[in-house]
């Protein structure tokens, strides 16, 4: 079967074609946010998988967000991921590091002191976000960013770029999906701008390639990727016209640019839209690249899209939490243990590092 052959991967070696998609876990230090130890063995446990994209990591302090997230900007948190890239390695893996700046998706009770939540305009999100301070709170109003707070924020994306590369990681996906601010300059719902950053696709897509263009001049193309989520409504990012286009131009630019691969979050398996399987394909041979498809797949389906070539890896995210060992049951058609979703964003090991691999008992 194609989904446990071995693929040559930029520089690494993939011991199959199973991607531990970046799954947001909150376990991070509540002071320094630096993963740790904990964050390492959890890693380790699942390094079976040909790549692991770990979670959703901070490129600056701006751009926490969430609570207990980890970030990639001090030497405190490099060092902790120097842990967890050790642990990866030690046990046969490859991680790769996901940079996340949330942007409006954000309570500044989270935030580290002195910082603030920015996008790039002072567009209103709905709901509430949780602070282990306050509880639920709404989201606080973000700040537009100036052209100064663009051009620093990018320069914040390639040092992490570096600190990830520094730390031992093998590189590092850019985060512009889900609703986060590189998806946010995208969107003309939360993009309003009037500048040489909003307005037409090209220009709202502007600062997504000037960031992946730059981090690939920093640590080099081979160890970039991106995860864009066309038509992904999560943190209210409505429907547009324009979808297909504007995700057409941007494959089209990053296959310019050159960077390692693609990956693609179909958000339906929870409750939202589509991806339609044309703009698939058509992103696919725009880019040329290696595509990542990720999207509540089994192993039949993930294995009947890699014979068709829409994707030359699939990721895989819930079924990881509690099962460390996902690749050996899949490939051996055992039974998959239930996460408990209550502790999917609690601190500690509970519901985290303590899932135990199959036994037949």
């Amino acid at each position: 079967m194609k989904l446990f052959d071995p693929l040559h991967l930029g520089n690494m070696h993939l011991a199959n074609r199973i991607v531990m998609a970046p799954l947001t876990r909150s376990r991070a230090d509540a002071k320094t946010n630096a993963p740790g130890i904990l964050q390492a063995t959890y890693y380790g446990q699942r390094a079976s998988a040909g790549l692991i994209i770990a979670e959703g990591t901070s490129p600056s302090p701006n751009g926490v967000g969430y609570p207990r997230i980890p970030g990639i900007y001090s030497q405190a948190q490099i060092d902790g991921w120097r842990q967890v890239a050790e642990s990866g390695h030690d046990s046969g893996g490859n991680i790769f590091v996901q940079l996340m700046h949330c942007g409006r998706v954000a309570h500044e009770a989270n935030l580290p002191q002195g910082a603030e939540v920015i996008a790039p305009s002072s567009v209103e999100l709905p709901g509430e976000m949780y602070t282990d301070a306050y509880g639920l709170q709404p989201h606080t109003p973000a700040r537009a960013m100036t052209l100064e707070d663009i051009r620093s924020t990018a320069q914040e994306y390639v040092q992490a770029a570096r600190n990830a590369v520094e730390a031992g990681c093998d590189g590092v996906e850019i985060h512009a999906a889900n609703g986060y601010l590189l998806e946010q300059f995208i969107h003309p719902h939360t993009n309003r701008r009037d500048d040489d950053y909003g307005g037409s696709i090209e220009k709202r897509c502007r600062f997504v390639l000037e960031v992946v263009k730059e981090c690939c001049n920093a640590i080099g193309k081979e160890k970039v990727g991106i995860r864009l989520s066309p038509y992904g409504t999560f943190n209210d990012m409505p429907q547009y016209d324009a979808i297909d286009e504007t995700y057409l131009y941007l494959a089209k630019q990053l296959e310019k640019i050159g960077l390692l691969y693609i990956h693609l979050a179909d958000m339906s398996g929870m409750g939202g839209p589509a991806i339609p399987g044309e703009l698939k394909k058509s992103m696919s041979n725009s880019f040329g690249g290696a595509v990542i498809l990720c999207g509540d797949y089994d192993k039949e389906r993930a294995e009947e899209d890699l014979e068709l070539e829409i994707a030359d890896l699939i990721a895989f995210g819930r079924p990881f939490i509690s099962n460390p060992d996902l690749v050996e049951r899949l490939q051996n058609d055992r039974p998959l243990a239930m996460p408990d979703m209550d502790t999917f964003y609690t601190p500690g090991e509970k519901g985290y590092s303590d899932y135990p691999p199959y036994t037949d008992s």
